[in-house]
């Protein structure tokens, strides 16, 4: 008898056997739908011997009911599901299920008819007839479309089926996507861009492993440079995955994208209408998309012949997952990289400390675009001590700074201000009695937007309009902002410059494809003076007439503690320098600041990141940190504080006593209160040898909790709220 086991989309119940009907045909990766009792259920076939084995007698399996006609996840996808699921400790079905996440590509999307020319021309045709006939050669579509094409009514065209000469086509409903041209618009590259463009040219002919780190300074041209990487594998038939961490970036992406390769990529990202990605989904599935561009879970993707992978801005936080599977898609990229035999660039133009290390070990291969393309020169950095020049009263921005925006006003160029804080300001008070407007879910402060009228929680979204009065004492006209975020700087930009026009960039002001399109024209048509914008702003964009950047906070991101805390901020306020200057005009930074000493802010300012990455490799390997050492965090919560606080303390009783491990807490986490759940976590160091995962396993499942705690692992956190 023919017996299959399943892994099914609920981890509680684990793998599934099932009997295979007589003269149907299924393989590893099929993807089938099985009985559960009165349900049916969803499943992907899988090798026996790679899942927990079930007791089930011959006699007692059930039949599957059918086999879904998609072609079946191959090898390589099933071997990255069960790493991600094993690296990161998370259930193996919660992986399985980013595979299949569009659940109406599994039916397909239908046929639709659409009409043509039949080639038959009657004798006597009638104006309206006779001008369709010319506007219709060589299209086809539905009545509708061709009417609009036409400029006559769908009567006539229905007329004219009738009349022979127009006749019905069954066409599938998820068309095509139009083709990529490798040779469209081949560019002419500087040396250093030639030279990583032909090694991953040559990378992609030899089809094998193979993970570069394209370092180049911003303005450099990496893009351009993996583009020929991407045209290399356009003209070797395989797919591409370029992955992307931001979706308000794709929309400048996709137009250069389209100048190189005469056609927009595929994308693919959580914003898609469920049409679109069933087109997408399937497309990718069977063969047909050439290139795609998504966002971290597009990793998951199933593609038939994958054969490149570009993580672009790959040392962004945001490619860390931060609930569910908690996976950093840039790691995960290159582990899908290699199983599926293929190379993976990541570029960037501040490389995490980790990709470094990589690469000084030889495991990555380094590509090096140390100059700007076409001669345009890096700007000039300066710091600027707030302690020296204060702002006016009520003001953000010091006096050299408003003089230079003056000065470039006057000059007809344009300048952005950089503060990664989104909202008017992050902090409301009553300045009658004190009292402080809170997230009634979280353990944060209520943003004020004035924009949009509201206070809202930055962390669960909740949202209340400001009130007349003091919710606490009754008084009006009593709130007072406290603390300055991008509506705020906007504000006082009018004020200080009330002919100025100026943009608000943020991901509440640019919420979908359209408005970032909008945006990027509006800035390279020079109908934006100012910009002022979170870390939104810091990447991808490329305005010739932006010459000056003002970094506001300079400080904002050293504040919590954070890990990585100093190499965030030398990556966010490098990346924004970066927009300066990048055309024929110079540029020119300055950094706000009341800590001017500060390594990671001396550091930008003298230009020398590498005396800035050398000291803080030293003070991570002195603290056993990543990339030196290992760092895990277990996250206990529940809606009630108590059991919360109870389990926590039962993980921590618990906690493993060996010497390469160092256990700290259970603590009150810094966000202890969010979305309505208390929480408390634990934060585990080891050396960089420690089989961390399997401790962390042997140490949890033995472990027993109430129904309402729940108990989160996180491999290499990012975030330590």
């Amino acid at each position: 008898m023919n017996r299959v086991r399943l892994l099914v989309f609920n981890a509680a119940l684990g793998p599934l056997d099932y009997r295979v009907p007589e003269g149907t045909a299924v393989e590893p990766g099929s993807v089938v739908i099985a009985p559960l009792g009165p349900r049916q259920i969803l499943g992907i076939v899988w090798e026996a011997d790679r899942l927990p084995a079930t007791d089930v007698a011959d006699s007692r399996l059930r039949p599957l009911l059918e086999v879904v006609a998609v072609p079946p996840l191959r090898a390589p996808l099933r071997r990255l599901i069960e790493w991600t699921a094993d690296y990161y400790i998370a259930p193996l079905a919660a992986v399985a299920r980013m595979a299949l996440s569009s659940g109406a590509a599994l039916r397909g999307g239908g046929t639709v008819t659409e009409y043509r020319l039949t080639g038959h021309e009657p004798v006597r045709l009638t104006p309206q007839r006779a001008a369709a006939l010319d506007a219709l050669q060589g299209e086809q579509a539905t009545i509708r479309e061709l009417a609009e094409l036409a400029s006559v009514s769908e009567g006539v065209l229905r007329g004219m089926v009738n009349a022979g000469l127009l006749e019905a086509v069954s066409v599938e409903i998820d068309r095509p996507y139009p083709s990529a041209d490798p040779d469209y618009a081949t560019p002419a590259l500087g040396a250093d861009q030639q030279v990583a463009a032909d090694r991953f040219a040559v990378a992609v002919h030899d089809a094998a492993f193979a993970p570069f780190l394209l370092d180049g300074v911003t303005g450099s041209g990496k893009t351009e440079a993996y583009f020929e990487g991407v045209a290399a594998a356009l003209r070797a038939g395989w797919q591409v995955l370029v992955l992307m961490p931001e979706i308000a970036l794709t929309e400048n992406f996709l137009a250069r994208f389209a100048a190189r390769f005469g056609t927009a990529p595929v994308v693919w990202h959580s914003g898609l209408k469920s049409t679109e990605r069933r087109r997408a989904w399937r497309s990718i599935a069977f063969g047909d998309a050439q290139v795609v561009v998504g966002a971290r879970s597009a990793l998951f993707l199933p593609f038939a012949r994958l054969g490149l992978i570009v993580v672009d801005e790959a040392h962004e936080v945001s490619f860390k997952q931060d609930d569910g599977v908690r996976y950093n898609a840039r790691d995960v990229a290159v582990m899908r990289a290699r199983f599926e035999g293929c190379p993976v660039i990541l570029a960037s133009a501040t490389p995490s400390l980790e990709s470094l290390q990589m690469a000084e070990a030889g495991i990555y291969e380094k590509l090096d675009l140390p100059d700007r393309f076409g001669g345009a020169h890096l700007p000039a950095i300066e710091t600027l001590d707030l302690r020296e020049h204060p702002p006016e009263r009520g003001r953000w921005l010091a006096p050299p700074l408003v003089a230079k925006l003056k000065d470039r006003l006057a000059k007809g160029e344009q300048s952005l201000l950089f503060l990664n804080r989104r909202g008017y300001a992050p902090l409301t008070l009553c300045r009658n009695c004190g009292y402080r407007f809170q997230c009634p879910n979280c353990s944060a402060w209520l943003v004020e937007h004035r924009l949009s009228q509201r206070l809202a929680c930055h962390h669960c979204g909740h949202e209340t309009p400001p009130p007349a009065t003091c919710p606490e004492c009754g008084e009006p006209d009593c709130l007072v902002a406290c603390g300055p975020g991008v509506e705020r700087i906007a504000d006082e930009v009018s004020e200080i410059l009330p002919e100025a026009r100026v943009a608000v960039v943020t991901s509440d002001t640019l919420t979908s494809r359209e408005k970032a399109a909008q945006f990027v024209a509006e800035a390279t048509g020079g109908a934006i003076d100012v910009i002022v914008g979170t870390q939104l702003v810091t990447k991808g964009y490329h305005f010739p007439e932006l010459t000056l950047v003002g970094v506001v906070d300079a400080d904002l991101g050293l504040e919590g503690g954070d890990l990585r805390a100093a190499e965030r901020t030398y990556q966010q306020i490098a990346q924004v320098a970066g927009r300066a200057g990048r055309a024929s005009k110079p540029g020119e930074v300055l950094i706000q600041t009341r800590h001017p000493e500060a390594a990671v802010i001396a550091a930008l300012a003298a230009g020398d990141r590498g005396a800035f990455y050398d000291a803080e490799t030293e003070a991570r390997r002195e603290a056993g940190a990543p990339p030196f050492g290992r760092w895990a965090a277990i996250i206990v919560s529940s809606e009630d504080e108590a059991e919360a606080r109870d389990a926590a303390r039962a993980v921590g009783g618990a906690a493993p006593n060996l010497n390469d491990v160092l256990v700290l807490g259970p603590a009150p986490a810094p966000l202890s209160l969010l979305r309505g759940r208390f929480r408390y976590r634990l934060l585990i160091n080891a050396r960089r040898s420690t089989q961390l995962q399997d401790i962390i396993r042997e140490w949890l499942t033995p472990l027993r909790f109430p129904p309402g705690v729940r108990v989160a692992v996180d491999i290499d956190p990012y975030s330590f709220v």
